[in-house]
Order: structure tokens, then C-alpha cells, then sequence
């Protein structure tokens, strides 16, 4: 843990650096940060469900790397591959939960693990000022991997409505 804590430093510190060249967030993130309706798109091609592995069992397996900033028995947070702010990471529960309406009473106690690993990665990663947390689920919600998953998305003031 005390790792984590010099890496979440280290991250800040340099996030810090960058905010003072005084490029805003968006232009930091290029191209891959900016929202043009393809996570839709891709939420509207996306499968529920089904026999093969998602992006996200991937990471899980180790398969396909991720920048991981956490990971427990329960639970693997990582840095979203397109952020849409300037500090976007996920958190998702290794068990595999296609969606939100889809967990399980028995899902409680993971469920709400995953909202405190989320606190605390957030604090981790100097949020203390807000973030916001964002589940989407099914098609209509652009739910475009099915395996649940929460973002954080924080670092610039947040604009509502959304979506």
C-alpha cells in the first residue's frame, strides 16, 4: 500500500507540472479524451453477455496490461484508455457482473466495495475537491463492455447535466 501512496504522489505531482505549462485538460488528453458519440456507438454494437472474454477479463487475467492504481481480492481499479477528464479511472469487481441490473442481492456487500475503493482511490488521486461516479448500463445507458464498471471522472469542474 505504501507504494500505491508514493505512486498516487508521483501522479499528482506530475499532473501538477503539466497544469502549469497551462494546457487545459482537454488538449492534454488529445484526441482519444474527446466525447463524438462513439462510446455510443460502440454501446449500440456492444453484447450482452455471451461466452467471450471482455476487455475488462482480459485486464482482469493480466492478458492485456492496464496502469493499475489498486487491486484487491475483490476489485481492480486502472486508468480509463480514453479519458474524458483529466483524472478517469475504473473500478471493476472481479466477479463478473455483466451489468448493474443484473447484480444479485448476494452482490451487496461487493457492490458497496466497490464504492469505497472508489473513495479512496479518489482521495488518492487528489480529488478531494469532487469527482463524480458513473455507472452506465444496457444499451440505451452506453454501456459499451459488458462487465460492470464504475469511472471516476474528476480533476476540472464537472458539467450537469450530462449526457
Amino acid at each position: 500500500m505504501a507504494a500505491a501512496v508514493v505512486l498516487a504522489a508521483g501522479l499528482r505531482a506530475a499532473r501538477r507540472a503539466v497544469a502549469a505549462t497551462g494546457v487545459r485538460g482537454g488538449q492534454v488528453r488529445g484526441a482519444a479524451g474527446v466525447t463524438d458519440g462513439n462510446e455510443v456507438a460502440k454501446a449500440q454494437q456492444a453484447t450482452p453477455g455471451g461466452a467471450a472474454p471482455t476487455i475488462f477479463s482480459r485486464i482482469l487475467d493480466k492478458s492485456l496490461p492496464a496502469d493499475i492504481l489498486y487491486e484487491d481480492q475483490q476489485c481492480l481499479v486502472f486508468r480509463d484508455v480514453a479519458p474524458q477528464a483529466p483524472v478517469h479511472f475504473l473500478v471493476i469487481p472481479k466477479k463478473p457482473i455483466p451489468r448493474i441490473s443484473q447484480a444479485e442481492e448476494e452482490d451487496q456487500q461487493l457492490l458497496g466495495h466497490l464504492l469505497l475503493v472508489a473513495k479512496q482511490t479518489a482521495k488518492a488521486e487528489g480529488l478531494g475537491d469532487g469527482y463524480r461516479l458513473v455507472i452506465n448500463d444496457g444499451k440505451l445507458g452506453a454501456q459499451s463492455v459488458y462487465h460492470l464498471h464504475i469511472h471516476v471522472l474528476g480533476g476540472r469542474q464537472l458539467q450537469w447535466p450530462p449526457g
